[in-house]
């Protein structure tokens, strides 16, 4: 059956079509989203939902989204959505940075040049009718400097039209690397010495616990007098209160602002102010991203229901439409040495480490851990996949470490699980061979060789003579068929593991026999869903 989308948002009619084109079934309702309740009561019947800002994906609409398994947001902006809420139903969320990314550098471009010239007043003076050439004084950009608060996708833009203009540029950015610094052809610097040198500061960075409030009233009294303010990012970046009574008292010249702190914004302290030019979030409204960003989530979404690839997630690792095939069955392995020693270990997990040897080190190893987890907790929580995994591990305080290294074996590449408790250690080690199927290699350190079955029964026991028979005759008397087995130990008298592949789910009573003969530590059924 093919996956079904539902359009809640204005979305062209070129986007719509994407979907079609893909084999997804769209439903295409544009109007849907402004109407909660009747959202809520249809939302169930599909597994993708495409928006723009006017639906909101809340915590009560997604606990309706049964099977939902993809939101996205033509846009980048995605406060519209409960990200935790649909992380932990693990429900990818996607957004499109890139589509209105150009569009909003140039609307920072734009105020810039409306508040260095006045442009906004002097139209509306003379508009009406009046002549005031000598009121309307304005400054130069070229040979200005230019402070660029965030260097990423738009910010970086921001910065390639501003050295067009001759503006000396000076860039704020934790993540800016000094080698992409010079690439860029501008100065990294820390946020105190932009403020102090810039005559013009832009902002281009989200809306975070760290960047709240960075223009606040202290970094504003740090800014060169006659600094003039551009905000086209998120609104709460400027503290507008602090920005105001700076402008009013002549510390900082002007301001151009897209974004604020609350919207739609029918009051602002900067509203009234001279040299202060306001727009209502136009940054990304140009008909070129409009359609960008509608083309953009239907290719992500499609690409994602119907060949698994991910892109621009805000929640899940990555995954190319190109790496799709390749990596699925180390996402298979990963996901089947978390079911196995989710299922074996039974006291609460405090440390997961995992080890990605050869070339599964060169692999997408976000979405590789993420499988892992998820086939960790699967025997505890049914319905846990990649999204929320990761999410439950961090919740629930435990330490996780991933460590990758070159080929230090026969195998190409292998995958090395390790968890504690504080009772326990227990580790297992997998790969893929030709036939792309998983195979455990290694289990408590113990060389071995084993496929993956449906039904399996684990066995740790001290090497001792007879245990085979014992083990044998155990399930003989029970009426059990053992189809296959596997046997490892690292040495004579030492510990020894066994793997018994039968034919179906194994009576506890069978197990309890097991477990009373003195020399069997542990005696533990495994399931797998085998495709």
């Amino acid at each position: 059956m093919a996956p079904r989308v539902l359009v809640s948002d204005e979305l062209s009619e070129t986007a719509v079509q994407i979907f079609r084109d893909r084999g997804v079934e769209v439903d295409f309702q544009p109007k849907l989203g402004k109407d909660k309740d009747k959202l809520a009561e249809i939302i169930g019947n599909y597994d993708g939902l495409a928006i723009r800002s006017a639906t909101k994906a809340t915590e009560k609409l997604i606990a309706a989204a049964t099977n939902l398994k993809v939101i996205g947001r033509a846009g980048i902006g995605v406060d519209n959505v409960d990200i935790p809420a649909a992380s932990r139903r693990g429900i990818i969320v996607m957004n499109t940075p890139f589509g209105n990314s150009i569009t909003t550098a140039e609307h920072a471009i734009a105020l810039m040049f409306a508040v260095a010239r006045q442009l906004p007043a002097a139209d509306t003076s003379t508009q009406a009718g009046k002549w005031e050439k000598s009121k309307f004084m304005g400054v130069e950009i070229t040979g200005k400097t230019l402070g660029v608060i965030g260097a990423g996708n738009i910010g970086s833009i921001v910065c390639s039209r501003a050295i067009g203009l001759r503006m000396q540029v000076l860039a704020y950015d934790p993540f800016l690397s000094k080698e992409r610094a010079e690439e860029m052809g501008v100065t990294k610097v820390e946020l105190d010495e932009l403020l102090a040198k810039a005559d013009f500061i832009t902002l281009h960075v989200p809306m975070t616990d760290k960047t709240r409030g960075i223009l606040n009233a202290e970094a504003i009294a740090k800014t060169k007098k006659g600094v003039r303010i551009i905000n086209c990012a998120r609104g709460g970046l400027v503290d507008e209160a602090a920005l105001a009574e700076a402008i009013k008292s002549g510390h900082v010249a002007g301001a151009g602002f897209d974004v604020f702190e609350t919207e739609p914004a029918t009051e602002s302290p900067l509203f009234g102010l001279p040299n202060v030019v306001c727009t209502p979030h136009l940054g990304a409204s140009t008909t070129e991203a409009q359609e960008n960003v509608a083309l953009q989530v239907a290719e992500q979404m499609s690409d994602y229901l119907i060949k698994g690839a991910v892109s621009n997630a805000i929640n899940m690792p990555s995954i190319t439409a190109e790496e799709a095939p390749i990596l699925k069955p180390f996402i298979r392995l990963a996901d089947v040495l978390g079911a196995f020693v989710g299922q074996v270990t039974e006291s609460a997990i405090k440390e997961i480490e995992i080890l990605y040897d050869g070339s599964t080190a060169g692999m997408n190893t976000k979405a590789l851990t993420s499988a892992a987890l998820a086939g960790l907790i699967r025997s505890q929580v049914s319905d846990v996949n990649m999204v929320s995994a990761p999410v439950m591990i961090k919740e629930k305080g435990i330490i996780l470490s991933e460590i990758k290294r070159d080929k230090t074996g026969v195998f190409d590449g292998y995958i090395k699980l390790t968890v504690k408790t504080d009772t326990q250690t227990r580790s297992v080690a997998g790969t893929v061979f030709s036939d792309g199927k998983p195979r455990f290699i290694q289990i408590k350190d113990i060389n071995l060789d084993a496929d993956v079955g449906a039904h399996m029964v684990y066995i740790t026991n001290t090497d001792v003579p007879g245990m085979i028979g014992f083990i044998g005759t155990t399930f003989g008397n029970a009426g059990v068929n053992i189809a296959n087995f596997q046997l490892g130990r690292k040495e004579q008298g030492s510990d020894a593991i066994a793997l018994l592949y039968v034919d179906g789910p194994v009576p506890e009573e069978l197990l309890e026999t097991l477990r009373a003969n003195p020399a069997i530590r542990h005696a533990k059924p495994i399931a797998f869903n085998v495709d």
